[in-house]
């Protein structure tokens, strides 16, 4: 059913709760995966030294990540081909989709919910409505907020400030 999984991962993200599900459809279906990083710093628009050497550090972040998401599957025993691409991350994956033949994607999403979620959009939910295969969406906790959101605020947990374009890897 599924030969090929596309999985994006951030540069310079962490624990990746998708990580385990492409696992678990790669074995089951002997398929490899394919793990993408977008690189979108804006280098040519930017002027000055400063902006070069932020290129260098997004970049340098993408290969990390994608190099330990690789040594992660290979060592659970998954196929896996890493690679890293330059681009906004919506176009990347949308490319990838096409480029690696993906039967399936599978991300992370966030909880996010009212203003944040219109402020800050979302990767995940973008490539939903665009990817002509199917999605998969992994509910990712945010594991320094999960115990305080549970507590206090309404039992929303994963909620993250940071931007999730950095988070779903792409």
């Amino acid at each position: 059913m599924y030969d090929d999984i596309l999985l994006p991962v951030a540069p310079g993200g962490e624990a990746n709760d998708a990580v385990p599900h492409a696992a678990s459809l790669a074995d089951r279906y002997s398929a490899t995966v394919h793990v993408v990083s977008a690189v979108d710093t804006l280098a040519e628009t930017l002027r000055g030294p400063q902006a070069g050497a932020f290129a260098k550090r997004i970049e340098a972040a993408a290969h990390e990540r994608v190099e330990a998401v690789t040594a992660e599957l290979e060592a659970a025993g998954v196929d896996v081909v890493g690679d890293i691409r330059q681009g906004e991350p919506i176009d990347v994956i949308e490319n990838a989709i096409a480029d690696t033949g993906a039967d399936i994607v599978v991300m992370p999403s966030h909880t996010r919910s009212g203003i944040r979620r219109v402020l800050l959009g979302s990767v995940t939910e973008k490539i939903v409505r665009i990817s002509p295969v199917p999605v998969v969406t992994v509910p990712m906790t945010d594991r320094e907020e999960s115990g305080a959101a549970s507590e206090g605020e309404g039992g929303m947990t994963g909620v993250d400030e940071r931007d999730e374009s950095a988070e779903n890897g792409a």
